[in-house]
């Protein structure tokens, strides 16, 4: 019987990631974080109209993602989606922020909009 544990990519570069680069990739979070303005709702957010994305070491990944597994130090495969609790996709502040599955994310809409 073998040990063989399958790990996506984003699995991959996120344990570089908080192994190797942690404080470099903190930085980075505090950076983008402190590009972000706070809107009626709390949320934090850039002056964009699609979801915010960042580029940390070679990959391009959603701000939100990045926010989430670097604060969190949590290390995610791409199964699992970010949430968000304010319903704002644009908005990255880590407290809005939470994991699930793509079922999750979208009960949280159906919830949302009344449709449950």
């Amino acid at each position: 019987m073998s040990d063989f544990v399958y790990h996506d990519d984003s699995e991959v570069w996120l344990t570089e990631i908080t192994s190797n680069h942690y404080e470099e990739a903190l930085s980075r979070v505090d950076l983008l974080l402190g590009r972000t303005e706070e809107d009626a709702n709390g949320c934090w957010v850039r002056g964009t109209v699609k979801r915010p994305k960042t580029r940390f070491r070679g990959r391009q990944v959603a701000a939100a993602r990045f926010v989430y597994c670097v604060v969190n130090r949590e290390v995610l495969s791409e199964r699992v989606v970010i949430r968000h609790r304010c319903h704002n996709e644009l908005c990255c502040r880590p407290e809005h922020l939470q994991t699930g599955s793509a079922a999750d994310n979208k009960r949280d809409d159906w919830e949302y909009y009344g449709l449950l």
